[in-house]
């Protein structure tokens, strides 16, 4: 049974910094994309960052040059590594991997994912 844990959420300063961990269990996925996507409050989920496991990666045009995503194949883990935080970056931060043929094509569509983490909470204040 795959399993997706998501850590590192919490409240931050505006300015500040965080990083997220995503440990994934039950499945190897050194070869599928990770990605991380967000939803705030009355809003669709969103893409934020995506990493193939070659380490070719993908952003959304918000976070360009304030987030990095990366992974640790050897630990199954994706992170975000969070800087310049603003409070339009508050949302409920979800990891998540692709499976089945194109599992190691970049995608910013929630729909391409298909095991999701239940989530951490980034709050950032003004």
């Amino acid at each position: 049974q795959v399993q997706l844990v998501e850590s590192g959420g919490g409240l931050v300063q505006a300015g500040g910094s965080l990083r997220l961990s995503c440990a994934a269990s039950g499945r190897t996925f050194s070869s599928n994309v990770m990605g991380w996507f967000r939803q705030a409050p009355g809003k669709e989920r969103e893409f934020v960052a995506a990493v193939t496991g070659g380490g070719s990666t993908n952003y959304a045009d918000s976070v360009k040059g304030r987030f990095t995503i990366s992974r640790d194949n050897a630990k199954n883990t994706v992170y975000l590594q969070m800087n310049s935080l603003k409070p339009e970056d508050t949302a409920v931060y979800y990891c998540a991997v692709r499976s089945g043929t194109f599992s190691y094509i970049l995608s910013s569509d929630r729909r391409m994912y298909d095991y999701w983490g239940r989530g951490t909470q980034v709050t950032v204040s003004s």
